[in-house]
C-alpha cells in the first residue's frame, strides 16, 4: 500500500513544476499490504523510524538534532533497501553493481 504527496510550484515563466521529490520513501508512505491494519500505526518503509527515535529522546526540534545511534541508522537503511527491492524487484546489491538497471 502507498500514499504519496506531490509538491508543486510555479517557475518564473508561470509554468507549474514538480517542486520536490516524488514517490520516494521520504515523500510517500509505503506499507507492506500484508501487515496493514486500518486505524493504527503501520510498519513502514520511511523516515518514521528516525522520527520515532527522536521523539523518544524528547527532542524539542531545535538544532542540533539528536545523534543517531548505529542501530537507528542501520534500521533506517534496512527499511529503505527493502522498499527499493520491493518496488523494483531488483536486489540492492545488484543495483549497486549496475545502477543503470533501474534507470533504463
Amino acid at each position: 500500500m502507498r500514499t504519496t504527496k506531490f509538491e508543486f510550484g510555479v517557475d518564473d515563466q508561470g509554468r507549474v513544476v514538480l517542486a520536490d521529490e516524488a514517490l520516494t520513501p521520504d515523500s510517500s508512505r509505503f506499507w507492506p499490504v500484508d501487515a496493514y491494519r486500518p486505524g493504527g500505526p503501520q510498519p513502514s518503509f520511511d523516515k518514521q523510524f528516525v522520527r520515532d527515535y527522536c521523539e523518544s529522546r524528547n527532542w524539542d526540534k531545535t538544532p542540533p538534532g539528536p545523534e543517531l545511534p548505529d542501530d537507528v541508522v542501520g534500521g533506517t537503511r534496512a527499511r529503505y533497501v527493502e522498499a527499493f527491492e520491493r518496488l523494483t524487484g531488483i536486489s540492492f546489491d545488484d543495483y549497486l553493481a549496475a545502477p543503470d538497471a533501474v534507470i533504463a
